[in-house]
């Protein structure tokens, strides 16, 4: 059975869901992670998630998204958490061992919180991919990653 989850994405269920958000976003490739945010963030609102539903934390780089994303789920009843980051590939392997690390970190906080936490962590080759993933002409991942938040908070509330 294939189906569109945009179904979902009704703006009188979303409301009355109530649904509260956490976001997260790496001050470092600001320029990148603003985008990101800019999208989801108005995507969230566009949805109908009330502003005060919505509350954000800035961390210094990717790698603190996992930190800071296990204390909000710990501390926090949010409906969803969604990490913001961007990686950019340089000449040292360093940019992999931060991606697979980024990716492990926030899928453990999923298995081990029962809040969906959404990967929102670009990690491209070069900054023109990143510019063109955030909002350039490849769309904008913070706007998928916010209607994947929304999405997982339903399904989340739909089981409880």
């Amino acid at each position: 059975m294939k189906t569109n989850p945009a179904y979902l994405l009704d703006k009188e269920k979303i409301k009355n869901a109530n649904l509260k958000f956490a976001i997260v976003v790496s001050l470092w490739n600001r320029e990148i992670t603003s985008r990101l945010y800019k999208g989801a963030y108005e995507t969230l609102i566009q949805s109908g998630v009330l502003k005060e539903k919505i509350q954000t934390w800035e961390v210094p780089g990717s790698y603190e998204l996992i930190y800071s994303s296990k204390k909000i789920a710990h501390c926090y009843n949010f409906d969803s958490i969604i990490a913001i980051g961007s990686l950019i590939q340089g000449d040292t392997p360093h940019f992999e061992y931060l991606c697979q690390a980024i990716s492990h970190g926030i899928k453990d906080i999923n298995i081990l919180y029962d809040v969906p936490v959404i990967f929102c962590v670009l990690s491209d080759r070069n900054q023109q991919q990143s510019f063109d993933r955030s909002g350039g002409k490849n769309g904008n991942k913070g706007i998928e990653c916010a209607k994947t938040a929304i999405y997982m908070s339903l399904f989340r509330k739909s089981i409880k």
